[in-house]
C-alpha cells in the first residue's frame, strides 16, 4: 500500500475528493480509521483534516464510502458481482460489457486486475456516485480471450520487445528470448501475452509466429489479418480433407437432379475471379417468355454439416478480400476447382429456375438440384463492351470512365467470340433494367459508389490507381442475384396469416433512425440541398435518392454520399426479419454465393431440409449462427480497409513533397482529413498544423472554427496540400495544407 503525496498548503477541496476517492479504490476491503488516512495522506494541518472530514461527509452521502464503527471508513462495496467482458483501451478508460447486455461500465486501470481486451471477467459494482459514471473492479479473470498482438521485434541483449499500434494496449510487450522463436530485430510478429504481474509495467509475451520483415508486402498482408483476427494460413487438417473430395457427377447423382447441361449457361465475373459461384442461363419458352435460370455451386453437396472442412468454414465465416489476395472461406480444391463453374465442366447446381416475359415479370418459378455446365466464362468487362457496341447500354455508363485493368483471353482457346452471345446478353440486360426499375420505384435506395482499385506489381507493391465503376454487365448480374435471393425468402418467410414460418436466415436492414436523418438534413442545407425526412418508407427512399441525383457530379457529391451511409443502419444476419430498408424488399436473405458466405451455406441447408419435409430447425441456434456471420462479415471488411489504407500509404510514399487538388473529407478535434480528388488516398492535416489562428471543432457543423478570425473548414471544401509524411507502420498519411499566395 503505496503513501499518497497530497501535501496541505493550498489544498482544494475538489482536488483532495480526487484523492481520497482513488486512496479508496486502490484499498478497497480495508477500513481505516480516520488518523490514518490523514498519515497516509500526509494531512498536517488542521485545516487539512477539517477539509478531509467535509470531503468524507460528502462522500458518506454520496453513499460511496460507509463509516463502521464511528471513525472508520472503508469503499462501499455493493454485494452487485457481475461477468462479462473486459474491453481495454489504451488511454486507461477500459470497460465492462455485462453478459446480461446492459450498458458498459468503466473499470480504470487501476482496478483492472490487468485483464485484457476480451476477457471474460467478473466484477464488482462501485457504490454510484452522484453526477458520476458508474465503475466497477475486476476481481477475477474467469478466462483469457485467444486475443493475439502484432507488431515489430526489438531484440536486445538478453530480452526483446514487441513494439504494437494496438489500440487496447497502452505498453510494449516484453519477451525473454526463451520465446523470441528465432525472430530479430525488424520482424513483423504474432504474439500472445502469457503473464501480467501485478506490479509490472509490462506483459509478458510468447511469439506465436513469425511473418516476415517489416515492409515487405507478405508479411504487412499476414499483419493486417492477424490484427483482425483472422486465418493467413489454411489448416493442413483441412486442406487434406479438400483434397480427397471428388466432384462425384456420377450417372446416378445426375439422375437425382434436374439435367440442364444443354442449355445455354454463363458466368460473369470480375477479370481476377477464380470462385465462379454463379452462373445464368437463358432459353425461350414461347415467344415473350423465357426461361432464366439463377445457377449456384452446390457447396453443400460435398460440405457436410459438422465435417472438419465445414468446422473451418464457420470459424471464418467469409472470404477475405485484401488489395491484393483473397483469402479463401473454403479449401482452394473445392472454391477454385470442384465447386467453381468453371467453363466447358460439368458441375452440380443448386439453381431458382424462372419463367419471365419481356416485362421481367415473372410468370413461374421453381427451386431444384439441377447438373449445368458453362459455355463460356464473361469478364464484366467483356459483356459491357458487347452491350455498349450494340448501343444497349445506359447513357451513364457511356460517360462514366473505362476500367484500367487488364481484360484476360478467355479461359478456353476454343471459347466462341463474346459478340456471338450478344442476343442472350441483350435480353437479359433489358429484363435486368426494368427489375432495377422497379425496385427503386418501390423504395430502394441507390448507393452505388465507385470503387478505388490498385494496379499490383509482381512484388505487390501498387503501380497505379484506377476507378471501379458499376455499369450495365455487373448490374446485370445484381439484378439476378437479388431477384433469387428475393424469391427463395419470401418461399419460407410470406407465409399465411397466423402461420409461423420456418427458420431462415434473413438477410435484414433495419430503417435509417430518425435522427441521424435529421443530422443528415441540417447537413445537407449547408451545400444548398433540400431532405425532407417525413412520411412513409417509400418517401422517405425517394426523398433520399433525390438527394444522391442531385449532388452528381458536384464537389460535395463525396461528402454527401458517405454522410448518408454513415446514416444508415448496417445489414446484418438475423432469423428475425424486418426487411431490406436499402433494398426494398420485405423478404431478402443470401443465397447466391456459398463459396464465399457461410450463411448462403445454411440457406442452401435449410432450403433442402424443408424441400424434403424436414423439421423446422432451432431458432435460437441459428440465430447465434447470425450473429457470428455478422461479426466476422464486419472484421473482414475492417481488414479490407486496413489493406487499402496500407497501399494508399504505399503509394503516396513515392509522391513526398508532391501537391495536389483535395477535398475536405472528415473534421475531428485532432485536425482535417483531406481526400485527394485525383486518386481518393486519403491523409490528415493535424490542427496544430493549421496557420493563422487557434482553431474550435464544432461538432455539429462539420467544421473547425477559427476563435480570432473565425475562418472555417468545413467537411467539402476544396483545399490544396502536400504530402508531407507516409508513415507504413501506422498506416497513416499526413498532409500539409498549401495556403494560397
Amino acid at each position: 500500500m503505496g503513501k499518497k503525496k497530497t501535501g496541505s498548503r493550498g489544498l482544494r477541496k475538489i482536488d483532495l475528493e480526487r484523492v481520497v476517492i482513488d486512496f479508496f479504490q486502490e484499498n478497497p476491503a480495508v477500513t481505516f480509521p480516520l488518523k490514518n488516512i490523514c498519515k497516509q495522506l500526509h494531512l498536517r494541518t488542521s485545516q487539512a483534516k477539517m477539509l478531509l472530514i467535509d470531503v468524507l461527509d460528502g462522500l458518506l452521502a454520496d453513499d460511496f464510502v460507509k463509516e463502521q464503527p464511528r471513525g472508520y471508513y472503508t469503499l462501499n462495496m455493493p454485494s452487485q458481482v457481475m461477468t462479462g467482458i473486459f474491453h481495454r483501451k489504451a488511454n486507461g478508460k477500459n470497460t465492462f460489457e455485462p453478459a446480461d447486455g446492459g450498458e458498459p461500465i468503466l473499470v480504470a486501470e487501476r482496478n483492472s486486475l490487468h485483464a485484457m481486451d476480451g476477457d471474460t471477467v467478473q466484477v464488482t459494482l462501485f457504490a454510484r456516485r452522484k453526477h458520476h459514471v458508474r465503475e466497477a473492479a475486476v476481481t477475477e479473470i474467469v478466462k483469457r480471450s485467444d486475443k493475439t498482438f502484432v507488431g515489430t521485434l526489438q531484440v536486445q541483449r538478453g530480452y526483446a520487445y514487441l513494439l504494437t499500434e494496438d489500440r487496447t494496449l497502452a505498453n510494449d510487450i516484453f519477451i525473454p528470448t526463451e520465446n523470441l522463436k528465432k525472430g530479430k530485430t525488424g520482424d513483423k510478429a504474432v504474439v500472445r501475452i502469457v503473464e501480467w504481474p501485478d506490479r509490472a509495467k509490462n506483459p509478458i509475451g510468447k511469439v506465436v509466429d513469425i511473418l516476415g520483415k517489416t515492409g515487405e508486402n507478405n508479411a504487412e498482408m499476414h499483419a493486417i489479418l492477424a490484427e483482425y483476427g483472422l486465418p493467413y494460413v489454411y489448416p493442413a487438417a483441412v486442406e487434406k480433407a479438400a483434397d480427397k473430395l471428388v466432384p462425384g457427377i456420377t450417372e446416378a447423382e445426375v439422375a437425382r437432379r434436374l439435367d440442364m447441361r444443354d442449355v445455354l449457361t454463363f458466368t460473369i465475373d470480375p477479370y481476377d475471379a477464380k470462385d465462379y459461384d454463379d452462373a445464368l442461363s437463358i432459353r425461350p419458352i414461347k415467344k415473350g417468355l423465357w426461361e432464366v435460370g439463377v445457377h449456384i455451386a452446390d457447396v453443400s453437396h460435398y460440405v457436410t454439416e459438422g465435417s472438419i472442412i465445414d468446422k473451418e468454414a464457420y470459424k471464418r465465416a467469409t472470404s477475405v478480400y485484401l488489395v491484393d489476395r483473397t483469402v479463401p472461406m473454403l479449401p482452394e480444391r473445392l472454391c477454385n476447382f470442384i465447386c467453381s463453374l468453371r467453363p466447358d465442366e460439368d458441375k452440380l447446381t443448386y439453381s431458382v429456375i424462372f419463367h419471365m416475359n419481356e416485362k421481367a415479370e415473372v410468370k413461374d418459378w421453381k427451386l431444384a438440384h439441377t447438373v449445368t455446365r458453362s459455355d463460356r466464362r464473361f469478364t464484366y468487362e467483356e459483356v459491357q463492351k458487347v452491350l455498349e457496341d450494340h448501343h444497349e447500354a445506359s447513357e451513364e455508363d457511356y460517360k462514366a470512365p473505362g476500367d484500367s485493368a487488364p481484360m484476360p483471353a478467355p479461359d478456353s482457346k476454343e471459347a466462341r467470340p463474346a459478340e456471338d452471345f450478344a442476343e442472350p446478353l441483350i435480353t437479359l440486360n433489358r429484363m435486368a433494367k426494368i427489375l432495377r426499375q422497379k425496385r427503386f420505384a418501390s423504395g430502394a435506395v441507390d448507393f452505388d459508389r465507385c470503387e478505388v482499385r490498385f494496379n499490383i506489381d509482381a512484388d505487390g507493391h501498387p503501380t497505379g490507381v484506377y476507378f471501379k465503376v458499376a455499369k450495365d454487365a455487373n448490374k446485370l448480374i445484381e439484378e439476378f442475384m437479388l431477384l433469387a435471393n428475393r424469391t427463395v425468402a419470401e418461399s419460407i418467410g410470406k407465409v399465411p396469416k397466423n402461420v409461423k414460418p420456418k427458420v431462415l436466415p434473413y438477410r435484414i436492414h433495419e430503417n435509417p433512425d430518425p435522427q441521424k436523418l435529421l443530422n443528415l438534413a441540417d447537413f445537407v442545407k449547408k451545400f444548398g440541398h433540400k431532405l425532407k425526412t417525413t412520411g412513409n418508407r417509400n418517401e422517405i427512399s425517394r426523398n433520399l435518392n433525390r438527394l444522391l441525383d442531385d449532388v452528381k457530379g458536384k464537389r460535395e457529391q463525396n461528402v454527401i454520399e458517405m454522410i448518408t451511409l454513415r446514416a444508415m443502419m448496417k445489414a446484418k444476419y438475423s432469423t428475425y426479419n424486418c426487411g431490406h430498408y436499402g433494398l426494398a424488399f420485405d423478404y431478402y436473405t443470401h443465397f447466391t454465393s456459398p463459396i464465399r458466405r457461410y450463411p448462403d451455406l445454411m440457406v442452401h441447408r435449410l432450403l433442402t431440409r424443408y424441400a424434403e419435409g424436414g423439421r423446422n430447425a432451432n431458432q435460437v441456434k441459428y440465430e447465434e449462427f447470425c450473429e457470428h456471420c455478422s461479426d466476422m462479415e464486419q472484421t473482414a471488411a475492417s481488414a479490407e480497409r486496413a489493406s487499402i489504407k496500407y497501399k494508399q500509404v504505399e503509394f503516396m510514399s513515392e509522391h513526398l513533397n508532391e501537391t495536389f487538388q483535395g477535398t475536405i473529407s472528415g473534421v475531428t478535434e485532432f485536425g482535417l482529413y483531406v481526400e485527394i480528388d485525383e486518386n481518393k488516398c486519403e491523409g490528415m492535416i493535424p490542427l496544430r498544423d493549421l496557420e493563422g489562428d487557434y482553431y474550435d471543432f464544432d461538432e455539429k457543423n462539420y467544421c473547425l472554427k477559427g476563435r480570432r478570425y473565425h475562418h472555417c473548414y468545413n467537411l467539402g471544401d476544396s483545399v490544396k496540400v502536400q504530402v508531407s509524411r507516409a508513415d507504413l507502420y501506422r498506416k497513416q498519411l499526413d498532409f500539409k495544407l498549401v495556403y494560397p499566395n
